[in-house]
């Protein structure tokens, strides 16, 4: 097993019918509380743990999940009111490095995280179909719908979630 893909690469399988977007939408409302049971009992030694060699330390990988997902907030936001509007890109492993990522309680993230996802899904229940075909432009991947990234972020909960879970198993925490 790769362990920097504990439940493989991304992939779209899209266009997504209505029956799909409401699955993964489902599936981002859930991410807060399979994180949080995640990290669950976790001694301080054991969330400064990486996940695998050379990777994040699980602290730094429940850090990042807000992070990118406040991200995704907002280029949603963005694309919802804006033609094709151009986002900023950020450096994910300069952020980890960060003295929050290393050292604010994962506790505080895992608020975050839920309150995130409560607004974000409020948001995401009311979109429309043509809502999802809406674009907002990457510099280094160009143009990207709303479809798309509502796959990705589904996939990018359950893909951090599992770097967690995949290590308390191997290490039988």
């Amino acid at each position: 097993m790769d362990l920097r893909y504990p439940i493989g690469r991304f992939k779209f399988n899209g266009p997504l019918n209505e029956a799909e977007r409401q699955k993964l939408i489902d599936e981002i409302e859930e991410t807060p509380e399979k994180l949080k049971a995640a990290v669950s009992g976790l001694t301080p030694e054991q969330l400064n743990t990486p996940y695998r060699p050379e990777g994040w330390t699980i602290k730094q990988v429940v850090h990042h999940i807000p992070d990118s997902h406040l991200n995704s907030y907002i280029r949603f936001k963005l694309a919802l009111t804006e033609d094709e509007p151009t986002i900023k890109p950020y450096s994910q492993e300069k952020w980890a490095e960060l003295f929050d990522s290393e050292n604010t309680p994962v506790e505080v993230s895992l608020t975050l995280l839920e309150m995130l996802h409560t607004r974000w899904v409020i948001l995401l229940r009311s979109l429309k179909e043509n809502d999802f075909k809406r674009n907002f432009n990457h510099p280094e991947q160009g143009l990207v719908s709303l479809e798309r990234t509502l796959s990705l972020y589904a996939w990018h909960g359950k893909h951090h979630t599992a770097h967690i879970t995949s290590l308390r198993e191997r290490m039988g925490w």
